[in-house]
């Protein structure tokens, strides 16, 4: 079948039982042919030839590996909404009134992000709006105004939750998603609301309720459109067994008093409250519930710029099936080869130093492609 969009393209096509759709023009005639041709036959695409479109590559046809430009959005003491970046959560300056840090303008940045070549998008809203999300209008005009120019996938995160306001009107976590979904976000990350879930999850025997977040929202828009946040930081331990979560023990790293085993205890409320339960069991409930996506961070690497956390984000990439978003860490274009070479994870997420340009998305992409993994150009 054919679509008009701005002109006639092929839509879909079907072989015996199989039909393949898709609504992009970009991926229509001679290349989609192309692309559905190979996938039914698991033959490899040969790239640049036989007028197919495809530009030359140096890495077989496969999924590519994202490069996401995470955006943390809240408003300073003056009440502009502004794009932080903290060290370990604490986005304020070190020195002087320590004013709240402002690293630009949440739109302009989205757009240059997305003119550089990211292949995502996440905006965290950091603000005190969180208590009454649904009157968060510039969070709101945020999402409005940079779907209009940026065409990649925009994730937004920040009291998706169930509330009450002011007059006692309540609201459900799926509301809240659904005005942000409205204002043009693709998909929503939530963040302690799913760590409360799996825990839930755990005490009922492995039940679910179908009453959480994760649940309503999934069941609505697909789970293609939740994901869920994780923020752990590294716990010591003597031995496995002093520990009922999942331990692992780091080839290079010791503890302070030269533990050899560790494991990565899950925090709420943006790092401050420490939980029972371990990234690795969290991971695991919440995509039973639902997820589709895990976005893992790690507290003892955010803002330190030394490469992510490998140790946390194999034990948690090769504990699920949904695609795991590394973040925190990231120093250099090297530092994103080295987690999809040594980790099983589907993107990896960078924030400050995006911001401040001391790394462009081009010059981690151009890493990655010299190295032999797939990335989008």
């Amino acid at each position: 079948s054919t679509t008009d969009y701005g002109g006639e393209f092929m839509s879909s096509v079907q072989k015996g039982n199989v039909t393949a759709m898709q609504f992009h023009p970009e991926k229509s005639g001679n290349v989609g042919l192309a692309l559905f041709d190979s996938f039914l036959s698991g033959e490899t695409l040969e790239t640049g030839q036989d007028g197919t479109g495809f530009p030359k590559q140096t890495v077989p046809l496969t999924l590519a590996k994202r490069v996401i430009a995470c955006l943390d959005v809240r408003a300073n003491d003056q009440g502009d909404l502004v794009v932080t970046k903290g060290d370990q959560y604490d986005v304020r300056e070190t020195e002087g009134e320590r004013d709240v840090r402002n690293l630009g303008l949440p739109v302009e940045l989205c757009k240059r992000y997305f003119s550089e070549g990211a292949d995502e998008v996440a905006f965290l809203n950091i603000t005190g709006f969180r208590d009454f999300p649904l009157q968060d209008m510039p969070m709101l005009e945020v999402l409005q105004r940079s779907s209009e120019t940026v065409f990649v996938p925009l994730t937004v995160g920040g009291g998706i939750r169930d509330f009450t306001d002011s007059n006692g009107q309540y609201y459900s976590a799926l509301n809240v998603a659904s005005e942000y979904f409205r204002s043009g976000a693709d998909k929503v990350s939530i963040g302690s609301d799913a760590v409360f879930a799996a825990e839930e999850l755990l005490t009922n025997e492995g039940k679910p309720t179908g009453k959480s977040a994760i649940e309503q929202i999934s069941y609505t828009y697909g789970k293609q459109a939740v994901v869920v946040s994780i923020d752990p930081r590294r716990v010591w331990v003597n031995a496995p067994e002093d520990s009922s979560n999942k331990c692992i023990r780091p080839a290079s790293e010791r503890g302070p008093n030269g533990e050899e085993w560790c494991w990565y205890q899950c925090t709420v409320s943006g790092g401050r409250e420490g939980r029972s339960l371990g990234a690795y069991e969290v991971a695991c409930a919440v995509e039973k519930l639902g997820a589709g996506e895990i976005l893992l961070n790690c507290i003892d690497r955010d803002g330190t710029g030394v490469g992510f956390d490998l140790d946390l984000v194999e034990l948690v990439s090769s504990a699920v099936t949904i695609p795991v978003i590394a973040s925190s860490g990231a120093g250099s274009p090297e530092h994103f080869s080295e987690v999809f070479k040594e980790t099983q994870c589907a993107a990896a997420l960078a924030a400050g130093i995006f911001h401040r340009s001391e790394v462009t998305i081009e010059s981690v992409k151009q890493k990655m492609d010299a190295d032999t993994i797939a990335t989008r150009l």
